[in-house]
């Protein structure tokens, strides 16, 4: 046993003898080197094989068996106890899945020319500080020791209730306003009231990758629906699967090619939903952020079926780190979204809220919103300015300019290349759900793309498309 367990006390050392015994079997139990079911010596064996006490042998058996590494048996002795199969060492962290891969480049950087991300130039980082600091002592005070409203504070509810009838002509009252930590929340609190599971549901091809990949999670069966110029092809899609249960567009500016779903589509939509009792679910994504005129209202401002489930967010006006958005709920879905939002999806902390509340009180998110459609319109132009000089072939999408490429020209890659050197353009075929449909080109974010910086980064990016075209 001595040599099989290479027990070796060093009586000049300073762990106890004890400690040293039960280090030496452990660790051999630890290895496989003494594997479960093998007898050990009693403590008398061992005590004579090592020239110790009984007592000092019996203490460290009695550290082992009250970590549960031996078990003992009136007959059967002392034995290695039962041990949970080893998990295959990983030597590697493990690779990111492909989605995770994707997500990850959409959202990283902060880096030129990125998607979804307000400009950091103004950013109402000491209004919204001290906002928040009014609001401790309300939050902090007896009202922490209750549960807040899972449907979020009411004070920013009809603050955002307010500012929709204004901004987006949609008339709501605050009790159908939910409270989400931003899109992709909302988009989950409004697919668990809905619970489609095995239904169709239409989506825009080109289309929001995070919103395909919700659908897929909820078990929903994904129809990928053309764009053109006009929005999402209604026709296409009661052609093709007319029994769909669900729609998820964004009307306002569509994502990723900015085109305004047209007047005609919209009824087209809505008359779908109302015949076939089906939602729409529509994101709002930058419908208040429009550069050439006024916005569009939202389309739930015509939905009088009441089958539109309207989602907003601050991501893109104030911050995406508020994780802070809203669900405005048809009237006949308000209780069902008050039992999934208690509990499944509350909403976050108060204090942000009652910041955020006061924020667009007080006039400061309208005025933020003005501010940052002259300063995206300025450098849109900008960076339009550096493309037309180079002959370049783009179009104009929302917050967004497109750089079309050659068919077939390898986007991802040169995305990927671009990451590298500063800049983090979006490659348009990633946004295809249809292999076939997708077309190639760079999706250049307008509101990280400052205009000191545009020569630079257009003159890298030329040369490094330049080099796969």
């Amino acid at each position: 046993m001595n040599s099989d367990l290479k027990i070796r006390l060093d009586r000049t050392s300073k762990m106890s003898l004890t400690e040293q015994i039960r280090t030496s079997i452990s660790r051999a139990i630890e290895s496989g080197t003494l594997a479960p079911g093998t007898r050990l010596p009693s403590w008398l064996d061992l005590s004579a094989q090592l020239g110790v006490s009984r007592g000092t042998v019996q203490a460290a058996y009695d550290r082992l068996s009250d970590a549960q590494m031996i078990e003992t048996f009136r007959a059967g002795g002392t034995r290695v106890a039962p041990r949970p199969r080893a998990a295959t060492p990983r030597h590697e962290a493990p690779e990111p899945g492909m989605f995770m891969k994707a997500y990850d480049e959409m959202h990283g950087g902060p880096n030129i020319f990125q998607l979804g991300i307000p400009a950091y130039e103004g950013l109402p980082e000491k209004l919204f500080a001290r906002a928040r600091s009014s609001n401790l002592l309300k939050a902090g005070g007896l009202s922490s020791l209750l549960h807040p409203d899972p449907r979020g504070e009411f004070e920013l509810r009809r603050e955002v209730a307010g500012y929709l009838s204004i901004a987006r002509n949609l008339h709501c009252y605050p009790e159908q306003v939910f409270i989400t930590a931003g899109y992709s929340s909302g988009l989950g609190l409004a697919l668990r009231v809905l619970g489609l599971d095995g239904k169709q549901a239409w989506v825009e091809d080109p289309g929001f990758l995070v919103t395909r990949k919700a659908l897929e999670l909820t078990r929903l069966n994904i129809v990928p629906v053309p764009v053109d110029a006009e929005g999402i092809d209604v026709e296409y899609g009661m052609d093709h699967a007319a029994d769909a249960a669900l729609a998820v567009v964004t009307p306002g500016q569509q994502a990723p090619l900015g085109v305004t779903l047209s007047l005609r589509r919209r009824l087209q939509l809505l008359e779908w939903a109302t015949a076939r009792s089906a939602w729409i679910i529509e994101d709002d994504y930058l419908g208040e952020l429009q550069l050439d005129g006024r916005p569009a209202p939202a389309l739930a401002s015509l939905d009088e079926g009441n089958r539109v489930i309207h989602i907003g967010s601050f991501s893109k006006t104030i911050s995406p780190a508020l994780r802070l958005g809203f669900v405005v709920a048809p009237e006949e879905l308000i209780d069902e979204f008050s039992v999934v939002a208690a509990t499944l999806a509350p909403a976050p902390a108060p204090v942000i809220q009652l910041a955020t509340a006061h924020f667009i009180r007080d006039g400061h998110y309208i005025r933020r919103v003005r501010r940052l459609r002259r300063l995206y319109t300025a450098q849109r132009d900008a960076l339009c300015a550096q493309l037309r000089m180079r002959d370049a072939e783009w179009i104009n999408a929302g917050l967004t300019v497109l750089f079309r490429l050659p068919d077939g020209a390898p986007d991802a890659q040169i995305a990927r290349e671009a990451r590298a050197m500063g800049m983090a353009p979006s490659p348009l075929s990633k946004w295809f759900a249809t292999p076939s449909r997708a077309l190639s080109g760079l999706l250049l974010g307008v509101s990280t793309a400052p205009v000191p910086r545009l020569e630079t980064s257009c003159r890298l990016l030329f040369e490094l498309v330049d080099r796969f075209c």
